[in-house]
């Protein structure tokens, strides 16, 4: 009898050990809570502001190229172009631009410092109706961890986490994407935040789901890839360990009641 209940007792455990090994991951699909039909809101959306340091382009055009041509800069690594010329915010957040001089850049976006060099610029009467384009030439997010990691050049004023995500060529199936991480500096001051990538509701009203430049995105590797670092391993988590376990244990106790 004591064997009959050692051997059901055995049966179970595998059962159990079993149904436990193929129950699906409940942590790998995205946006699980966006059903169709479902809306979402989406927080305010956060433009990319300049700072000290930002590598920017700036290119003047006009009907008259001769006018055109003094603001662009000719020398050095900075060279102008058809793309424009290439201005580094200095640590007071400024630039020297042709023609004007030292201009006031930091806390402005793209909009509003074409508009600001388009104005000064009429506003002399060098050229009646230019057309100022601004361009990113070195703004980034670094992306680091269970994903495809590197830097990640920002191409467009609103660039989100997912922007980021979908250009490093998406996490791996092993990254954890509940508690991705981003780390933010605003004056000197680093904040960490997490994003849960499984909730649509969660990723859109976080505030990093409008990234800035410099922003740094860090994926965890899962449990299960961890344990792989471990002398162990995943063993002890394996169907056959506890289903070779449960033998050991069955006739050891089976020797003993003999």
């Amino acid at each position: 009898m004591k064997r009959a209940y050692l051997s059901l007792g055995m049966l179970v455990a595998v059962v159990l050990v079993l149904l436990s090994a193929c129950s699906t991951p409940k942590d790998i699909a995205y946006f699980q809570d966006f059903n169709p039909g479902k809306s979402i809101m989406v927080q305010n959306p956060v433009e990319i502001k300049f700072r000290p340091d930002d590598e920017i382009r700036i290119m003047v055009s006009s009907d008259k190229p001769e006018l055109a041509a003094q603001f662009s800069l000719t020398s050095g690594s900075s060279g102008g172009g058809s793309e424009g010329s290439r201005y580094t915010i200095d640590t007071e957040g400024c630039i020297r631009f042709p023609m004007l001089g030292k201009i006031h850049v930091a806390g402005l976006n793209r909009q509003e410092l074409q508009e600001l060099i388009r104005d000064e610029i009429i506003a002399k009467g060098l050229i009646r109706d230019p057309i100022v384009t601004v361009d990113y030439s070195n703004l980034y997010v670094i992306i680091l961890g269970d994903v495809g990691t590197g830097r990640i050049l920002i191409d467009r004023d609103k660039f989100t986490i997912l922007d980021a995500i979908g250009s490093s060529g998406d996490l791996k199936i092993t990254g954890q994407r509940t508690n991705v991480k981003v780390i933010r500096e605003n004056y000197g001051k680093k904040t960490v935040y997490e994003v849960n990538l499984c909730s649509a509701e969660d990723l859109y009203a976080s505030p990093v789901y409008y990234l800035q430049q410099n922003d740094v995105i860090y994926v965890e590797m899962n449990k299960k890839e961890k344990r792989n670092s471990t002398v162990m391993g995943n063993s002890t988590v394996q169907p056959s360990f506890w289903m070779g376990l449960a033998t050991f244990i069955v006739s050891a106790l089976s020797w003993f009641n003999k």
